[in-house]
């Protein structure tokens, strides 16, 4: 669970609460179903922050309300609701009114970047649409931060500034759970960078693509930039996001539901900077070890051991059932590959879960086309179902027999119309030429007779 401590910023603030609500509503323990919601009070009532954390439905006053409602925090606390909702307010016309002041004076400066940047640079304007935003993200309007810096690219003259402005539209894209726009604006910061700025923002970058990713059930890309993300890079530039911690099992858990052990040895094993990673969450890199060296039943025991942990993560918890089912389901595929023909009984001693049928889990293998296998119900057997090389010469034989055929019909049809006078041809596109009155000599003599006459009346009048 996170620490009591507040974090530093709002952004880190409002994760920590989600952490714990999730925490605090999904535990069958009653001293942590009341302490989690009370622990998020702690964080959601400070100065200027979301009050929809705390007043809305599954807010931490209502998680609390519900599931301890004798706790001395189950009290609504009506003053400080009155005295934070007119805080932000005042602070919000404040801003919006300075802000409009700059625009009506066009200091451009001033209306793009936040007061320390401006006093740094020596301006004398102190408000832009980056304040705006940080304090619009800050109290939970998320949408019009997203505005206000939406705004910011009509003042952009650097690629600093283009960076700045999608960094911050991911980051609240982010806590939108928006992830299809996090990929947006991390594509577009991705294009402009150069290359010293590559090297500074690639790991955070490659981390929000990672869990974009992962939340919208794009578990190989999910994995291929989370196992690229660099642990050199110091924690406080991501730890709003996520952490080390959470980055190895991440990684670990989508590379092992996607990749097969030659992958999972050269991208994961012995990936130097990843299996720092890894040294926080050593039962994550075990796991894949004992993936690799063919031991899936333990492999499975170790990920089935921490299953109630991933299902309290914000970002894992809804995907943890479907991550788990393709490494079990991988594991059985990798088991039975050796083997021409296995027992249902040695399968269920492997990979039998108390209360479940592993045949009716291997039949929807089968029809998925997970596995090519049939079972031999009368003999309790699971049969590789091999390739017979002639049928297979046969199949193919058959098909390119078709295709000569239809090939040949095609051009006996073509000879037989071209022979029969009945193709049709393209028509001749003829360029005009001059009118017909030009070959006319009747109207020629008649033209050049009046001109003469012309000529000489002219001839005469001088």
């Amino acid at each position: 669970m996170t620490s009591s401590h507040p974090p530093a910023d709002a952004s880190a603030q409002a994760t920590a609460v989600d952490e714990m609500l999730v925490t605090g509503t999904a535990s069958r323990y009653p001293i942590i179903c009341s302490a989690a919601p009370a622990n998020a009070l702690t964080f959601v009532e400070l100065p200027k922050f979301d009050l929809d954390l705390y007043i809305q439905n599954y807010s931490a006053w209502d998680c609390i309300r519900k599931l301890a409602p004798d706790e001395p925090e189950a009290t609504r606390d009506e003053a400080w609701i009155d005295a934070t909702e007119k805080s932000n307010k005042a602070e919000t016309q404040r801003l919006e009114s300075e802000l409009k002041g700059y625009k009506n004076n066009l200091i451009k400066e001033s209306i793009r970047v936040p007061l320390q940047d401006i006093h740094s640079a020596g301006h004398t304007g102190n408000m832009g649409n980056e304040d705006l935003g940080r304090h619009f993200e800050a109290i939970g309007k998320l949408n019009d931060a997203t505005e206000a810096y939406s705004r910011m690219r009509q003042d952009v003259s650097t690629t600093k500034h283009i960076i700045d402005c999608g960094m911050h539209l991911a980051n609240v894209s982010l806590y939108r759970r928006d992830w299809n726009m996090v990929l947006t604006n991390i594509g577009k910061i991705t294009g402009v960078q150069s290359p010293d700025e590559e090297e500074t923002l690639q790991s955070f970058v490659r981390l929000l693509s990672g869990i974009a990713h992962l939340n919208i059930g794009s578990y190989l890309e999910a994995a291929k930039n989370l196992l690229l993300t660099d642990f050199a890079v110091p924690p406080a530039q991501y730890n709003h996001v996520t952490s080390p911690n959470d980055i190895a099992i991440y990684g670990g858990l989508t590379a092992l539901a996607t990749m097969d052990r030659t992958e999972l040895q050269r991208r994961v094993l012995d990936n130097q900077s990843f299996r720092t990673f890894l040294e926080h969450e050593p039962h994550i890199r075990k796991a894949v070890s004992l993936f690799v060296s063919g031991r899936y039943s333990n492999c499975l025991s170790i990920l089935e051991s921490y299953r109630s942990d991933y299902l309290l993560d914000v970002y894992l918890r809804q995907h943890v059932k479907d991550l788990y089912k393709r490494i079990r389901t991988k594991c059985i595929v990798q088991y039975f590959l050796p083997f021409s023909r296995i027992t249902l009984e040695s399968l269920d001693a492997a990979f039998g879960l108390p209360g479940e049928s592993l045949e009716e889990e291997l039949m929807a293998m089968i029809r998925n086309d997970f596995l090519n296998a049939r079972i031999d119900a009368r003999n309790k057997l699971l049969v590789a179902v091999q390739p017979d090389p002639r049928a297979d010469m046969q199949r193919q034989s058959l098909k390119a027999a078709k295709k000569y055929e239809r090939d040949a019909t095609e051009h006996l049809r073509r000879i037989n119309i071209i022979s029969a006078g009945l193709e049709v041809l393209p028509g001749k596109v003829e360029k005009p030429g001059p009118p017909d009155e030009w070959f006319d000599e009747r109207a020629n003599v008649a033209l050049m007779e009046s001109m003469e006459t012309e000529e000489s009346t002219k001839v005469q009048e001088a």
